[in-house]
């Protein structure tokens, strides 16, 4: 594509896509409200040659500089917490409209926006509902636009089985919210960003929706279970109520860096697995790494304990 703008390129799948565009030859802008901070993640994670930007996707003379030029714009800006005037509507609806609004004035040839399985326009839950009317507001500013919702996403870091393991190290017994029974479909980090470089080099994909899931589909109470089995630790599990998962999170997203937000509890209320009927990974030419596969690499580092 030559030049790409990356909303959302600090961010755990946003650095995937820098490197997986670089490692392709193109040219990256990535933009962030923070440009020390995110020099110093991108420095971090081996991404020295990008061009860091200012641009809050929530300014429209910022965003317009940033896509100024770009052969092509991703949008992968996630917010799960809302505070300082961050809101979901603001970043997920009215932000991701006007930077699809941006991309199109500009002359951007693709334009593809990172969503969510679950995303619904109607759900009561605020994080969902911006997830779901940004789809739709997005379409109408740029009807080519390539929606890419993905599952759960493990990978270094993540907020899964990496999650899971790092709560073991703190905790006697484990919360599992809900009954446990929520089904998902952890969906390898690196599989989401190739998919996204394939997306992008090919225009037959515009204004399609993909779905991209993992091979296998685990309740919530199994990836426990797995990831303790990975660890080769042991804890009770102990179910927490919707309801009381909800106020904890509350509390918990005044932290910097919460370990549970509204958001994500709200999203473990319903299953959250590829539908069947969207093209996904093997449509794309990807055959979906299982988490049982690559977590192991990442976890060896985590205490064993009986």
């Amino acid at each position: 594509m030559g030049t790409i703008a990356l909303f959302g390129g600090t961010g755990f799948l946003g650095r995937r896509v820098a490197q997986r565009l670089l490692a392709e030859g193109q040219t990256v802008r990535v933009a962030v409200r923070d440009v020390e901070r995110a020099r110093g993640v991108l420095r971090a994670s081996g991404l020295q040659t990008v061009t860091v930007c200012r641009a809050d996707i929530r300014d429209h003379g910022e965003t317009a500089r940033v896509v100024a030029g770009a052969d092509a714009v991703v949008n992968a800006v996630s917010a799960y917490v809302e505070a300082g005037g961050v809101t979901f509507k603001a970043v997920h609806q009215d932000g991701a409209e006007s930077l699809a609004r941006e991309a199109a004035a500009a002359g951007a040839a693709r334009h593809v926006l990172v969503s969510g399985i679950g995303a619904d326009a109607d759900s009561n839950s605020a994080y969902i509902r911006a997830r779901g009317r940004g789809e739709r507001l997005v379409m109408q500013a740029f009807p080519g636009t390539t929606i890419v919702r993905p599952s759960a996403m493990f990978g270094p870091g993540d907020a899964i089985v990496g999650a899971i393991a790092g709560l073991t190290r703190m905790l006697p017994v484990l919360p599992l919210i809900g009954t446990g029974h929520t089904r998902l479909q952890p969906v390898y980090v690196m599989d989401v960003a190739e998919a996204i470089s394939r997306l992008l080099a090919d225009p037959q994909t515009s204004g399609r929706t993909y779905e991209l899931g993992g091979p296998s589909v685990y309740t919530l109470r199994e990836l426990y279970t797995l990831a303790l089995h990975l660890i080769g630790a042991r804890r009770a599990l102990v179910p927490v109520p919707f309801a009381l998962a909800g106020l904890a999170a509350r509390v918990l997203e005044w932290l910097p860096s919460p370990p549970l937000t509204r958001g994500q509890v709200d999203l473990l209320r319903a299953d959250n697995v590829a539908s069947g009927a969207l093209p996904g990974l093997r449509e794309l030419g990807i055959e979906p790494k299982a988490l049982a596969q690559i977590a192991p690499s990442y976890l060896h580092g985590a205490p064993r304990s009986a």
